[in-house]
């Protein structure tokens, strides 16, 4: 059925202006004033803004790690994310040394299907580098739609891939027009570091933080950003948390690199003393990269302001503080790394960013939506509000004032990293492709609902627009 959603302050990155929006069969057919349409749903959205779904380039739902599962899945996790404003995530697809990629790609189908109440799309991880990948990847960027690679710099003996990987992906990637992505740590000093701290009986969750410094984390970013550069590649550096990773993305972006960077709602709200909580409390907090000292904040909120970052995903990656980050008790090594984000990514960032002038509205919408959708191959179906469009929307009411707590929260994890933090604004009606899931702040969507998105090919502007075949700028790569 058609729905008409009218007298609302629509925003978009680049505009703002009272109007009505028409949706038809999912898509947005017409936007203009005092619309009608007899046979229309009629939603009301006075006084509320109209945004562009959220979309979350960065989560992690059912996804093994440290001996357990994280406690939200596709239908939990997705659920809570539509209460929050997001009507599409891009979940990490992680993979096996010697096995297919189409095996893992496949068991994270199997996890979203039948599950997801709103759309989704994944990243494809690289843990190696051989002939069987190489005769893979052309298939799952141009086929499979997943146009984008994540290579994890730490996690030694576990996710750690060598820069001879690094570099090759990003070779293959500017070959076949994906994106790659980097967990920037140095996972070798990270590792001694942490055997040299057990040995001394530096056992609490503080050292978590203590054995994986901002120096490092600056360091293997810069080495990223020169293998981008020597390889004439793209890169989008994740969770970016302090000012010596910011410099180095800074400093490439200066040089022409077409480098880019996300950080988190965690490191923008909570600081290192967090992790120094009693009675093993700081698990709560156990976030890889860790939460850094209290001055990184002003650094990662200036680097949104002036464009050096450009995105804020969740890093969703909740485990229990019973049950699963207490598998750490007396070795913080153990306890499982991430925390519950997924739904209050998108009103922490307009309260705190617009709200208190950090940032601009529009600034908002390019952050929690419309970037991710241009570097991610979804633009301008979705992360924007024009004709032609996906109907995903989200009606926001800026004048309420509440408070976040695991009391009210949609996540399945009994805690929030967020709890007694006072807020402003909140979604109150959620569509996805032009159906409600979330109606007057009530939950109406369905577990199923949402479809796999196979996403275009990275353009080098992040413009929307394809580079021809035959231009060889820096970063270039054609939009097939």
């Amino acid at each position: 059925m058609a729905k008409l959603i009218k007298n609302g302050t629509i925003v978009t990155a680049t505009d703002q202006y009272q109007g009505d929006i028409l949706i038809e069969n999912g898509v947005i057919t017409q936007i203009g004033l005092n619309l009608t349409r007899k046979d229309a749903v009629i939603v009301d959205a006075k006084g509320k803004y109209v945004f562009p779904g959220g979309i979350d380039p960065h989560t992690h739902l059912d996804m093994p790690f440290g001996g357990t599962v994280t406690a939200d899945n596709f239908e939990t996790g997705t659920r809570a994310a539509a209460f929050g404003g997001t009507t599409m995530v891009i979940d990490f697809c992680l993979t096996n040394k010697g096995k297919p990629l189409s095996q893992s790609v496949e068991t994270w189908h199997q996890k979203a299907a039948g599950k997801a109440v709103i759309d989704y799309s994944f990243h494809l991880m690289i843990a190696e580098i051989n002939d069987e990948v190489l005769a893979e990847l052309p298939a799952m960027i141009q086929e499979e739609g997943i146009t984008s690679l994540k290579v994890f710099m730490a996690y030694k003996n576990v996710f750690q891939a060598d820069d001879g990987t690094l570099y090759r992906t990003l070779l293959e990637a500017k070959k076949h027009g994906a994106l790659v992505m980097v967990h920037a740590e140095n996972g070798d000093v990270i590792e001694y570091l942490i055997s040299q701290a057990l040995e001394a009986g530096q056992t609490d969750p503080i050292y978590h933080a203590l054995t994986r410094p901002s120096l490092i984390e600056g360091e293997a970013t810069g080495r990223a950003a020169k293998l981008t550069d020597l390889a004439n590649s793209q890169l989008y550096v994740v969770h970016v948390t302090c000012e010596e990773a910011v410099q180095q993305i800074t400093e490439a972006r200066n040089r022409g690199v077409d480098i880019w960077g996300e950080t988190c709602p965690q490191y923008l709200m909570l600081d290192q003393t967090y992790l120094e909580k009693p009675d093993f409390e700081g698990a709560k907090y156990v976030w890889s990269p860790p939460l850094r000292p209290k001055f990184h904040q002003d650094v990662l909120w200036n680097a949104l302001k002036t464009g050096q970052l450009q995105t804020v995903g969740s890093d969703q990656c909740s485990f229990n503080f019973i049950g699963q980050k207490d598998l750490g008790l007396g070795d913080f090594s153990k306890i499982p790394n991430g925390g519950p984000c997924i739904e209050d990514r998108f009103s922490i960032l307009y309260s705190e960013g617009v709200g208190k002038g950090r940032i601009t509205i529009n600034q908002f919408v390019d952050i929690i939506a419309t970037r991710s959708a241009k570097l991610f191959g979804l633009f301008p179906k979705k992360g924007t509000i024009a004709v032609g469009g996906d109907a995903d929307l989200v009606i926001f009411d800026p004048t309420v004032k509440r408070t976040i707590s695991v009391e009210t929260h949609h996540m399945n994890v009994d805690y929030n990293p967020f709890e007694g933090l006072e807020i402003k604004g909140e979604p109150v009606t959620v569509l996805s492709r032009g159906e409600f899931v979330i109606l007057d702040k009530q939950f109406v969507g369905e577990a199923g609902n949402g479809q796999f998105v196979k996403r275009r090919t990275y353009v080098s502007s992040a413009s929307g627009e394809a580079v021809s075949k035959k231009e060889t700028i820096r970063g270039g790569v054609p939009n097939v």
